[in-house]
């Protein structure tokens, strides 16, 4: 019981810090105040969740292994996975994406990217080794009924707060659901000024979230019909650049190449039948003259350079 407890209470701790961190950065961007938790409260429970996953899942371990480099492996994989299921459930559940990394390097389907898997990790080791122990002492000053009312009131809270945020969400599904928009920007002004006119709590969501990708079917079906006239296109350009290409190859050879490459195919089918002992004298002058011809044309300056040309060619 008072495990179970403390890991509720260490929940809050990490999801307060975690909207802390959130608050900070969007006030350096914008230079103002954003309420960046999902919730209404001072809260973001990505962060406490990961943080509480990482400290029963590597404190069960702790036994067996609790090396740094152990905690940090589990806690990128750990948070790593809650981000891309906490993206990819809101997508599907709401039609909209709260982040998206497709434009970062090594990005697994734009859900989590290898940036804030390193920083995961490194979180995860100051979470383990530094934070938890200062936590667990500051928890344990205090009477384990005293720590169970405050986990109570935090839960019920919570819990209010996360319905009140479902019809907000609510809301916003069902106006992106009913927008004739084909793109995300349109809808995202359509959800913004559905929000705006509603109450505080929904212009809280509307100012917490301005980037927010909103895909229908009608958007996926029209991305999806966007890429295969792009492929279709790029492959026939290839191919037109490809025949082109061949086109242009065979108009550039000089008639001469094209001649010696005769003049070599004669030569290997006067060698396969002809023979020296068995051939008729009408034969033997007629390769004569061959011979000749042939020696007159290597002895012209043009033909010697087109001939070692082509030689060169064939080597």
């Amino acid at each position: 019981m008072k495990y179970i407890i403390n890991l509720i209470l260490l929940f809050f701790a990490y999801s307060l810090l975690g909207w802390c961190i959130e608050v900070t950065l969007k006030y350096i961007q914008f230079h103002r105040f954003i309420n960046r938790g999902f919730l209404t409260g001072p809260i973001c429970p990505i962060y406490g969740s990961g943080a509480a996953l990482i400290t029963l899942i590597v404190g069960s371990l702790s036994r067996v292994e609790s090396g740094y480099g152990t905690t940090f492996v589990l806690s990128l994989l750990i948070c790593g996975a809650v981000e891309y299921l906490t993206s990819y459930y809101m997508e599907k559940r709401f039609h909209a994406r709260w982040w998206d990394y497709s434009q970062k390097p090594m990005n697994l389907h734009g859900r989590v990217w290898i940036g804030n898997l390193v920083l995961f990790g490194l979180g995860g080791v100051a979470i383990i080794h530094i934070i938890n122990p200062l936590i667990y002492r500051t928890l344990n000053v205090f009477s384990l009924s005293a720590k169970t009312y405050v986990a109570c009131i935090l839960v019920a809270i919570c819990s209010a707060d996360f319905i009140l945020t479902h019809f907000v969400l609510k809301l916003v599904k069902i106006g992106v659901e009913s927008s004739e928009a084909d793109n995300t920007e349109e809808i995202s002004k359509e959800v913004y000024l559905l929000l705006s006119d509603k109450s505080v709590f929904h212009k809280r969501f509307a100012d917490a979230y301005p980037d927010v990708i909103y895909r229908t079917e009608r958007i996926n079906a029209r991305i999806a019909e966007v890429k295969a006239e792009t492929d279709r296109l790029r492959k026939e350009a290839e191919q037109r650049i490809e025949e082109r290409r061949e086109q242009v190859a065979d108009r550039l050879e000089p008639a001469t190449l094209i001649k010696n490459d005769i003049i070599r195919c004669q030569d290997a089918l006067i060698e396969m039948f002809y023979d020296e002992q068995t051939a008729s004298e009408e034969m033997k002058i007629l390769k004569a003259d061959i011979d000749r011809n042939k020696e007159r044309l290597e002895t012209r300056p043009l033909s010697k350079i087109m001939v070692s040309g082509k030689r060169l060619n064939e080597e």
